[in-house]
């Protein structure tokens, strides 16, 4: 795939090469509307559980959100091939451009469902899901996985060559085992060989967070596209100037702290909105911390009991007024 060759998941085609991870908590739809408007080359979901969207779940169905987003893509996980199915049917149905699979979350209130990556212990269980799942749908399907469970099962290669036959039109892979969690540091050349297996497009994901490490990234990997999770959080901006980065060359250019406070300004919000004062407050919290500590750690002068008190304040007002004076500074731009 050439630089300028735009990526293709079946019938979707993507306008650059820099996707915003899923991640449980994080990713809400407020958070995923304001990556996509500033470039991110795709957004996906929250991990939504099969069971709980198809029983009916309030919570679920938040996170299956995709109103604003396009293309949408809704991660699944769960163990049960009909939860899957009928999961994937409600997503489509719902506006879902897009079904990912989650085969690769470590956590281990997911992994003892016997879903997330424990699924790369038992590969054919792992298939009835993607069968499950591809079947169930007409839009294309991906599949999210680490290298393997452990450094002894390295089984990453088999299961995406396993997964394209069975009709998945695309593979991310984090560049770490289930064992290791988020230690260490992610293995991008070992991405390689999952990129060797297949035909289809590979994505690489695992401790990218600048324009630099997105283009070593790439050509340890062989990969067509680059996944951006943790980097993201306080600043949803950065993987559409990645993605700019690589199109175009050179080093990300942040967004102006205008724009950067209104997008902080609307994302609180909706999370309001979405969910409600006090679920929304709870919510905010992480993404309150990270929008003013990662305005501060640019180089802006955040005073530190400014930061503390957006955190902590109930009072919608206020908290727009105190982003508003976090975010009162001068224009920079992110070294490579």
């Amino acid at each position: 795939m050439t630089d300028h060759q735009a990526l293709a998941i079946g019938s979707v085609t993507l306008d650059g090469r820099a996707v915003l991870a899923p991640m449980s908590g994080v990713t809400d739809v407020g958070m995923r509307r304001i990556a996509r408007r500033f470039g991110a080359s795709m957004v996906v979901s929250e991990m939504v559980a099969s069971d709980e969207l198809v029983k009916g779940s309030a919570e679920a169905a938040l996170r299956a959100e995709g109103d604003g987003v396009d293309p949408h893509v809704v991660q699944l996980a769960g163990c049960d091939p009909r939860w899957m199915g009928e999961a994937a049917k409600l997503a489509e149905a719902a506006g879902a451009a897009i079904i990912d699979i989650n085969m690769g979350c470590p956590a281990k209130r997911v992994t003892g469902g016997y879903a997330g990556s424990a699924l790369m212990r038992d590969l054919d269980h792992a298939l009835t899901l993607i069968e499950a799942t591809v079947g169930a749908v007409s839009i294309p399907v991906t599949v999210k996985m680490r290298l393997g469970w452990d450094h002894d099962s390295l089984n990453a290669p088999e299961l995406a060559r396993r997964a394209e036959a069975a009709g998945v039109q695309l593979v991310t892979v984090h560049g770490r085992t289930r064992q290791q969690f988020y230690k260490g540091t992610a293995d991008w050349s070992a991405i390689a060989a999952v990129k060797r297996a297949v035909s289809i497009p590979v994505v690489a994901n695992g401790d990218c967070a600048t324009a630099d490490q997105a283009r070593e990234m790439l050509a340890q990997s062989g990969a067509d596209a680059v996944m951006i999770g943790r980097a993201a959080l306080g600043r949803p901006w950065l993987i559409g100037g990645i993605a700019r980065a690589l199109e175009n060359g050179g080093h990300v250019v942040l967004p102006s702290p205008a724009a950067c406070r209104d997008a902080a300004i609307e994302h609180y919000e909706t999370l309001l909105s979405i969910y409600g004062r006090a679920s929304g407050l709870r919510h905010a919290r992480k993404h309150l911390a990270a929008y003013a500590e990662e305005h501060a750690a640019a180089g802006y002068a955040v005073p530190a009991a400014l930061r503390a008190r957006i955190v902590v304040s109930e009072d919608p007002e206020e908290v727009v007024g105190l982003l508003a004076a976090a975010f009162e500074t001068a224009h920079v731009e992110e070294a490579a």
